[in-house]
């Protein structure tokens, strides 16, 4: 039986996946709550959530989740983390499989969509053996694409998509939201450290709306002498809900 985890230092308090189950909170589920900056009258949807982590720092900043995910034995483990942390009212987890959006909802019923995809794509990254770890680390049952393409129809006009995926990445994410009517707005590169490349991006793109790109300063995990920086630490802080 898997053992419940502090998260944000033990504001939370989560079980996550065994092994060959699926992945484990990294410091990507970190960033990509911190990054959303919704507002309190958004509705929100997670896809892929897995084990519920995303959708458990949304809600207890005080937003209301749908998350969804292929694997129902992470969607049990997503609800059980929601009831243990008393968050079951602001969360709603259900079994979905996205690429089946239409059949699923009307178009147009979310503010927001928060996403940290496949790592890769099947063609292009050995697959693990473990059935589970490879949906979540090489799109074997979501790609990249079902996650635009899905966000294009669920959106409203000016809704927002959130998302962290590996750099270099990066230009296939561009061209498939120009693609799909949905214009990166905000986009801020993570490193390991000061002179080292960026290993990951956080993007927030919007639908239906003008070309411009804000460029963040970049987020450096490590400062030259090898401890957390100021802004990494932030994003393990819980702060009151931002929205209006």
């Amino acid at each position: 039986m898997e053992k419940r985890e502090d998260l944000l230092y033990g504001v939370l308090k989560i079980k996550q996946p065994a092994e060959k189950e699926g992945l484990r909170v990294n410091l990507d589920t970190i960033l990509l709550a911190h990054f959303a900056r919704p507002k309190n009258s958004e509705r929100i949807l997670e896809i892929g959530c897995a084990h519920g982590a995303v959708s458990l720092i949304l809600a207890k900043r005080g937003y209301a989740v749908t998350g969804v995910d292929i694997q129902p034995h992470l969607i049990e483990l997503a609800k059980e983390n929601a009831a243990f942390n008393a968050l079951d009212e602001m969360t709603a987890f259900q079994v979905m499989d996205i690429r089946g959006h239409k059949k699923n909802w009307q178009p147009q019923v979310f503010d927001r969509i928060v996403v940290n995809p496949p790592y890769d794509e099947p063609n292009r990254s050995n697959a693990s053996p473990s059935d589970a770890r490879a949906t979540a680390l090489h799109g074997a049952q979501c790609t990249l694409s079902d996650i635009v393409l899905a966000a294009r129809y669920l959106l409203k006009n000016k809704g927002k998509l959130d998302i962290v995926l590996r750099a270099g990445r990066l230009a296939e994410l561009f061209t498939l939201l120009e693609a799909n009517n949905i214009a990166p707005k905000i986009m801020q590169s993570v490193h390991p450290k000061p002179g080292a490349n960026a290993t990951v991006v956080l993007v927030e793109a919007m639908r239906a709306a003008s070309s411009g790109v804000i460029v963040n300063p970049p987020l450096f995990v490590k400062d030259g002498q090898g401890a957390d920086t100021p802004e990494l630490l932030e994003a393990y802080k819980i702060s009151e809900s931002e929205g209006e």
